[in-house]
């Protein structure tokens, strides 16, 4: 890519315009910036810090080159980012439309869809983790329910042509829920949905595979200021990740006697792999729309870095290792002048001190 236009390192071939102003937009900028961040670690022969789960059902760290992560070597003329797209692979697998994921790769000369990928581009660190000390910063990841569709997906295409292995691991007990509507029908199975959705990974451990990058962005404390060391990319497998708000579940199974955000996706993501072990497919828009359980379905459920950060604490957590300096190594062609950044009124006051003075 020549740097005389706007543009982001390695995106040579994608559904976005980076010449036009409304592609450098909050939205679209969190997706294709961490794309262009991961295919530069390549370029630097670093790997993606890559957190799966092991037999033991804990979340351990691995590294996954973007060439694995990409399905194709990101320096290829072949490999194509089709951003926000349905991966249609997982078409079959489900009664209605398909939602569309944050990125998917494809191979330009044959058309085939490579791989799906949900991009949560986060801030280091967050509001609770900020007055702590730097090695213990940690970053808010808040999910939607469009991304736990794809996690069943990632889950349940391992059983598509062994629909009876699936079904064995369901004993006839949730024949009995007669309102899945209700949360007083669900609560009491709630810990067996627990226990056969860890049976169910470990039955497929090995064919894990990432399902979410977390790109961090980190800056000095609670300050708009970016660090020095500042941008780095974690990726989370589909099981990593399961596990991450099972654990969370456990938690607030024992201390609470409701239906929390991350309960309830708990109860979808059983709900779309039960229903397809007994019909090959499932409808996600009927599961997520009619198990709310008087809770807003805007989002699947937010973890905060106090939580994260048992998970991804690391030496590349603290001290992520591209620059700020590389930033203009990222964005190439003056495309940092096409930004529009959101204007927050907190935000614009505190970076204002001498108003108060």
């Amino acid at each position: 890519m020549t740097n005389n236009k706007p543009g982001l390192f390695g995106i040579n071939h994608s559904n976005r315009d980076f010449t036009n102003k409304n592609t450098w937009g909050k939205n679209q900028f969190n997706s294709s910036f961490p794309a262009a961040l991961s295919a530069y670690l390549y370029e630097r022969n670093f790997d993606n810090v890559y957190l799966t789960l092991d037999k033991d059902l804990k979340v351990v760290h691995n590294k996954i080159s973007t060439l694995d992560f990409f399905g194709l070597d990101p320096n290829s003329d072949d490999l194509f980012y089709s951003f926000e797209s349905a991966f249609t692979p997982y078409e079959q697998l489900l009664v209605g439309h398909l939602p569309r994921v944050d990125l998917v790769t494809q191979s330009r000369s044959s058309g085939q869809a490579l791989k799906p990928i949900e991009i949560k581009l986060t801030a280091l660190p967050d509001n609770t983790t900020c007055s702590l000390t730097e090695d213990n910063y940690g970053t808010e990841i808040v999910v939607r329910p469009d991304t736990i569709v794809y996690l069943a997906c990632s889950i349940v295409n391992n059983f598509k042509d062994r629909l009876d292995e699936l079904k064995s691991h369901f004993p006839k007990d949730f024949e009995k829920i007669e309102d899945w509507t209700e949360g007083t029908s669900v609560w009491p199975y709630l810990p067996q949905m627990l226990q056969i959705i860890d049976e169910i990974t470990l039955s497929i451990l090995d064919k894990q595979e990432p399902i979410l990058m977390q790109p961090i962005w980190k800056t000095l404390g609670k300050s708009p200021a970016l660090s020095e060391n500042c941008l780095d990319v974690f990726v989370w497998s589909n099981f990593a990740f399961t596990q991450l708000f099972l654990d969370v579940a456990r938690g607030e199974l024992s201390s609470r006697n409701r239906i929390t955000r991350q309960i309830r996706t708990i109860i979808w993501l059983f709900k779309m792999i039960y229903d397809f072990s007994n019909n090959g497919q499932f409808n996600h828009a009927k599961i997520i729309d009619s198990l709310s359980y008087n809770t807003k379905n805007d989002k699947a459920f937010a973890v905060s870095g106090l939580v994260t950060f048992q998970y991804m604490r690391c030496e590349e957590l603290t001290k992520p290792r591209i620059t700020k300096d590389e930033i203009k190594n990222i964005i190439l062609g003056g495309g940092q002048n096409l930004l529009s950044p959101e204007r927050r009124f907190d935000a614009i006051i505190f970076n204002s001190p001498e108003i108060f003075e």
